[in-house]
């Protein structure tokens, strides 16, 4: 069996995560991959004996057995909490404000941008947001105040034509990953950090921090430091100083291989993609949510997550078997 450090070798690092896993998949199970982009990994064709399925990158799904209408509903974070609600799942709530005045026209009244506001007074100006098709982490911060709101929303209208406003809420988050209802792993996140180097100061070190999520297309985080904290001081080097807000490996954050302690975390996982319709799914929940330990809340329903972290892991045996049950699910191998 082949490494899968041999299939990323000489790759670029624009070329797709995916595209090397499922290269590295058809070689162990006997299919046949083949680039039809030049190259690039942004199209490829994986064949059997007697078929054959096409693959993008970009905004097209690594996972053809999700459902089209599940897999789409799931991407907009209003739309997965009222169904998950529905069906009886706890979430965090929130409501959605669209940035932009076209398609207005097309839309109930109460969604618009001055609305955003009034529901933000309501929760005491302080709350969580995010863009309500957004991934990666994208300009999902706290936001203290309406000068704050105000800014925020300048910013990310530029790239977004709407926002989920939530309440804050904190707990243990986890990603839970489900093969057709079953658990292939779960890991525990952890926020991203900067990493004193003994000369520059927090500050310093978010700003580089910053660039470098520029770098990968990714908004700026806005850290402030606790009242115990100035963002001036100069951390010794080796000391970590914890970036608070999202906790997307995209964005810097960590994943721990871990399993929630109570089993309920897993059977909420399990109850909000059977609501949604999903075949793969990666569910992140908060257990423990504000020190209640029974209480856990779904945070969103990816359903077409990255599994990079796999990679980094050196679990090329879970990335064989998320892509079996793909090419199963496609047909190309016998279940």
């Amino acid at each position: 069996m082949r490494h899968l450090r041999e299939f990323r070798a000489g790759k670029p690092g624009c070329y797709p995560d995916q595209a090397v896993y499922a290269e590295y998949a058809c070689a162990e199970f006997g299919l046949a991959f083949q680039d039809i982009d030049g190259g690039t990994g942004l199209l490829f064709k994986v064949a059997s004996a007697a078929s054959s399925v096409h693959f993008g990158a970009g905004r097209c799904s690594w996972y053809p057995q999700n459902n089209s209408t599940a897999a789409t509903l799931a991407s907009d974070k209003y739309f997965t909490n009222t169904i998950l609600e529905s069906a009886g799942v706890a979430t965090l709530g929130g409501d959605y404000f669209f940035l932009h005045q076209r398609h207005r026209a097309h839309r109930p009244s109460g969604h618009e941008r001055e609305d955003a506001f009034e529901y933000f007074r309501k929760l005491d100006a302080a709350a969580f947001i995010k863009p309500l098709q957004g991934s990666r982490g994208d300009f999902a911060q706290v936001l203290h105040g309406e000068a704050a709101l105000e800014q925020y929303l300048l910013a990310v209208s530029k790239h977004y034509d709407a926002v989920l406003i939530q309440p804050i809420a904190t707990g243990h988050e986890y990603r839970i990953f489900l093969l057709d209802g079953d658990v292939a792993y779960s890991v525990r996140k952890y926020p991203p950090f900067v990493l004193g180097d003994g000369v520059r100061s927090i500050r310093d070190l978010l700003i580089a921090h910053n660039a470098a999520l520029h770098a990968r297309g990714l908004s700026s985080v806005a850290a402030t430091a606790d009242a115990g904290t100035s963002l001036d001081i100069v951390l010794p080097a080796g000391e970590r100083w914890e970036i608070p807000g999202r906790m997307n490996l995209s964005a810097g954050g960590r994943m721990v291989f871990e399993a929630p302690r109570s089993e309920a975390a897993f059977t909420v996982a399990k109850k909000a993609v059977r609501a949604l319709g999903l075949r793969v799914a990666a569910v992140d929940v908060f257990t423990d949510t504000g020190a209640d330990p029974d209480a856990i809340r779904v945070i969103e329903v990816n359903s077409n997550p990255s599994i990079r972290l796999l990679e980094e892991a050196d679990r090329g045996d879970l990335i064989l078997k998320i892509w079996r049950h793909t090419f199963c699910a496609m047909g190309l191998l016998d279940v």
